[in-house]
């Protein structure tokens, strides 16, 4: 293990392949028609002009609203003519974002209404998002989609285009299409695939409304008392906000010490103390609840007011320290991970590599593990993974070092009109809310439930005038059923039963063919047709069970021979059976059928050669199925459940024998 840890031949630390996180949307744009075949410098313009016009329409929002996490973002693949790692998709021209929301669900939705905007705005574009629990768009509107659309079926079927929801249906991809084929047709405005009306107003409840109204009833205004430092950096950069809530939110006892210190937040350039400001803080409405929902006792040091300063005073004050201890952690544990060149990537990468048994076999603290440790780190480092990794996490320190080294004093923040701090009753109020969208849910079940049980009436009405009289019903119903039903082909999931038996594919049966090979098999054949059957066996179309006739016309003398003693012995094997069935009682527990008359009279054949009148297969079927519907007496059992699945209604009961 030491020497394969240790070879440079080879990689012996594989990264391995993430799951996608349960908090991130992921989305990309495709442009259309795809710029396919250009050389790659073309190809590379082509996308940043498109980047350039997509930003440069979602400016004005992006720059002043706040996301909980990360913001909205498009950037283009690292490569455009090579596989996409991001999109697991092949190399395919696109631009693509992954957004991280956290707690705040409104920012997927807000994110998705983005992309229909886009796509409105942009219509020789097309958009796809997906996060962990896949096409999750589909979730929203599932009392309204197809029935053959599951998650096995909806892969490169559901897309974002001109504003509107639409899925590809089976009847255009039978199987799973490409995602070049799908975008081509996703595209061609002459193939029906925008999705029912029911499916996008389930989808537009969501995401309906102006913009900038959706995304400010996510947001929450609040007044602080900070460090100025704090203040300072929020009126520069006011998204770093997400970050110091969710350095707060996230601590543990090893970020806990930086915030005992605050040595970056509560202290001057010389070390001195720093004085506190009131300032206006815009955060969304999960950042604020994660702060005001979790105790937390100021540190050492920190200047607070009594709580006889009056409560709003000391809510002020509280809210301002929670947030300043947030950016201390952010700030100092993002430098550590830095310098030391460890952070959560680390922590995965090492945990992938002791489940693949790399530090097997070593004690933890060993010489041994140490050096296999160091070679592991040493690997990581190199990789461009962690390049990306210390990027982002050196971004946030490197903007907070550049605005606390420019100029500034509380003065600055004296005399300044702060907006009033927004009603935080939601807080407290939410189970109106939460019974609204209860409310909502069981009103899409209803609605769902009702159009389920109008179909299944019309469907009944169509099989059957009147299902409530006895009159109606038809015993041939049974056997024609049952027989449609054994002809039916069955696979590995089962014989499919139709609900309804007039809507059943009709079976071909080619009588005679059918015939034809039976007596192949059994070497049976009848005397009196064998003319007409050769006549119609030379009029018959081919199917996958004809024999060639010349298969007839060149067996020997010897052939015909044997077939001769083949049918002697099976009349004779016929009648023995017959005759020693006929001294049993088994005769007794079938319904035969009735003899018929001719000119010579009634035909006394059973009692004169002791034969055994035919069976009624239909009649004894229907005596069955009667008789154990009876039995049932009213309730579920398994003659009701199904002749119910081959759509025979059967009267209940009356009392008397059936």
């Amino acid at each position: 293990m030491a020497a394969a840890a240790t070879s440079s031949s080879s990689n012996p630390f594989p990264f391995p392949t993430r799951r996608p996180p349960d908090d991130t949307l992921f989305y990309a744009i495709y442009p259309l028609p795809l710029p396919t075949g250009l050389p790659p410098a073309a190809l590379l313009a082509s996308l940043q002009s498109l980047h350039l016009a997509l930003l440069s329409h979602l400016s004005p929002f992006l720059s002043s609203h706040l996301f909980h996490r990360d913001p909205f973002t498009l950037s283009l693949p690292a490569d455009p003519s090579s596989p996409c790692t991001l999109c697991a998709s092949p190399p395919i021209p696109h631009l693509h974002g992954a957004l991280r929301f956290g707690d705040s669900l409104p920012d997927e939705w807000l994110a998705v209404a983005l992309l229909f905007a886009l796509t409105r705005a942009f219509p020789d574009t097309v958009a796809r998002a997906w996060d962990s629990d896949g096409d999750f768009l589909l979730i929203e509107a599932a009392f309204a989609l197809p029935r053959w659309l599951d998650p096995d079926t909806a892969p490169n079927r559901v897309f974002i285009a001109r504003g509107d929801l639409h899925i590809l249906p089976p009847s255009l991809f039978p199987s799973t299409p490409s995602l070049d084929a799908a975008l081509r047709a996703v595209h061609d405005d002459s193939v029906p695939t925008r999705a029912p009306d029911a499916v996008q107003a389930a989808i537009q409840r969501r995401i309906s409304g102006n913009l900038p109204e959706m995304a400010a009833a996510n947001l929450h205004t609040a007044r602080v008392v900070a460090p100025a430092p704090v203040a300072k950096v929020l009126a520069e950069e006011p998204c770093l906000v997400a970050r110091a809530v969710e350095g707060f939110y996230d601590r543990d006892v090893d970020t806990m010490k930086h915030a005992a210190r605050m040595s970056r937040f509560l202290k001057g350039p010389a070390g001195d103390g720093v004085e506190m400001v009131r300032t206006s803080v815009r955060m969304t409405r999960a950042m604020y609840a994660q702060l005001m929902q979790q105790s937390f006792q100021a540190p050492r040091g920190y200047p607070m007011p009594r709580r006889e300063e009056g409560p709003d005073r000391w809510v002020e004050a509280e809210l301002g320290m929670k947030i300043a201890c947030g950016f201390e952690m952010m700030y100092q544990e993002r430098r550590h991970e830095v310098e030391e060149g460890k952070g959560s990537t680390w922590e995965v990468y090492r945990k992938s590599l002791e489940a693949a048994g790399c530090f097997e076999g070593l004690l933890p603290g060993s010489k041994e593990y140490k050096r296999v440790m160091e070679d592991a780190m040493q690997y990581y480092k190199t990789s461009s993974l962690f390049s990306r990794t210390r990027e982002i996490l050196s971004a946030p320190v490197r903007r907070i070092d550049e605005i606390l080294a420019m100029p500034y004093s509380a003065e600055d923040f004296q005399g300044i009109d702060l907006p009033p701090s927004d009603d935080d009753s939601w807080l407290r109020n939410g189970e109106d809310e939460l019974n609204a969208e209860l409310h909502e849910r069981q009103k899409e079940i209803e609605e769902y439930e009702a159009l389920k049980k109008h179909t299944k009436g019309q469907k009944q009405n169509v099989s059957s005038s009147s299902t409530s009289q006895p009159s109606d019903f038809n015993l041939g119903e049974i056997t024609e059923s049952m027989q449609d039903f054994v002809r039916k082909m069955s696979s590995f999931e089962g014989a499919e039963v139709p609900s309804n038996r007039e809507e059943m594919e009709s079976v071909d049966l080619d009588v005679n063919q059918f015939f034809k090979a039976m007596e192949s098999v059994l070497g049976k054949v009848s005397q009196e047709k064998a003319g007409n059957d050769a006549e119609t066996d030379r009029k018959s179309s081919s199917s996958d069970m004809d024999f060639d006739d010349s298969d007839y016309e060149n067996d020997s003398a010897e052939d015909a021979g044997d077939k001769d003693m083949d049918d002697s012995f099976m009349e004779s094997y016929s009648d023995a059976l017959n005759q020693e069935l006929s001294n049993t009682s088994i005769k007794e527990t079938f319904s035969r059928a009735p003899h018929h008359t001719n000119d010579e009279g009634p035909s006394n054949a059973a009692d004169s050669d002791g034969e055994m009148a035919p069976v009624d297969v239909d009649l004894n079927l229907v005596e069955s199925f009667l008789n154990s519907y009876s039995s049932q007496q009213g309730l579920p059992g398994p003659a009701s459940n199904l002749l119910g699945l081959m759509g025979v209604k059967v009267p209940p009961p009356d009392g008397k024998k059936l």
